[in-house]
């Protein structure tokens, strides 16, 4: 008979899955692949699905349930089709770090795009502000003020500062979310802030390249204190956007969204296009230089 369960560590090959508060370790049936979305994972962390357990305890992945949501990204390594991060999320939280690696506002618009676009809340984590000079810290000031009028939360965080880490762990409170980042922007150390009794593995910073080295390999599902959830993804590069269309690319920018309709053409850009009210509204300090030139660059990548 099968049981339904939670999906909560993905190693690309086998999956464990919480059913009755057992582990199972599961594998996936061809089928899956089989199926017409070029999807390079069919089950993801966070997916809700059935499972047929055997005599030997292991079990086989039957169904994966309705998504209430999930987070995709463009395959990497070459491969086409998408890549699911993470599914049915409360909250999703880009994390990005003060200094090594420093803040990259590409990614943190890249990725606010895919969580407006599925319909996911969406927060920014910067983190290591302990390590800010006078500079970073007017840099912060400035991307905090970006953000937060255009309506995201900014969280700045440090793990040797406890009042940030339980202003973080008020937010997490009895939320399933996930945290997406660069590798070395400190993921992991912030959970293991969070809850000491996780000990999750935490790595080091290249001396050369200043990058972080990997060391959450693949995504798990980590209850912390407070009845929450969290999403540990493997530090990733590149955040490509997928079934994102040129033309609605501004819906995904909040800021734009009160001069759209009164562009002259209903399949406008917002670059070249003639009588274009969300460029005037750029020219005259209504959107934000960095915020439009981010959009700008977005749009090349997608046409």
């Amino acid at each position: 008979m099968d049981k339904s369960g939670k999906v909560i560590q993905s190693t690309g090959k086998w999956y464990k899955v919480s059913i009755d508060n057992e582990i199972v370790d599961c594998r996936i049936p061809g089928k899956f692949r089989l199926k017409k979305e070029l999807v390079t994972n069919p089950v993801a962390v966070g997916d809700n699905v059935t499972v047929d357990v055997a005599d030997d305890g292991k079990g086989m992945i039957q169904e994966v349930l309705d998504r209430r949501n999930y987070i995709p990204r463009k395959a990497t390594h070459s491969k086409r089709g998408e890549q699911i991060l993470a599914a049915n999320i409360d909250r999703a939280w880009v994390v990005q770090s003060i200094r090594d690696p420093k803040i990259k506002t590409g990614f943190i618009d890249r990725f606010l795009v895919t969580c407006e676009a599925y319909q996911i809340p969406v927060g920014i984590i910067i983190n290591k502000v302990d390590l800010a000079s006078d500079s970073d810290r007017n840099m912060i000031q400035s991307i905090e003020s970006t953000y937060f009028e255009i309506g995201y939360p900014l969280i700045k965080t440090s793990i040797n500062d406890k009042n940030s880490i339980q202003k973080l762990k008020r937010e997490l409170s009895g939320k399933t979310s996930v945290f997406i980042g660069h590798s070395g922007v400190g993921k992991s150390s912030l959970i293991n802030a969070i809850d000491p009794n996780l000990d999750l593995t935490v790595g080091e910073i290249s001396d050369s390249s200043h990058k972080g080295k990997h060391t959450t390999t693949y995504a798990r599902l980590v209850p912390i204190a407070d009845k929450g959830f969290i999403v540990d993804t493997p530090g990733i590069r590149e955040f490509g956007l997928v079934n994102i269309e040129p033309a609605e690319l501004s819906i995904f920018f909040p800021e734009m969204e009160p001069y759209r309709d009164n562009c002259k053409f209903n399949n406008c850009t917002h670059y070249h296009e003639p009588h274009c009210a969300v460029v005037e509204a750029y020219e005259e300090g209504e959107i934000h230089p960095e915020r439009y030139a981010s959009y700008l660059n977005i749009l090349e990548s997608i046409q």
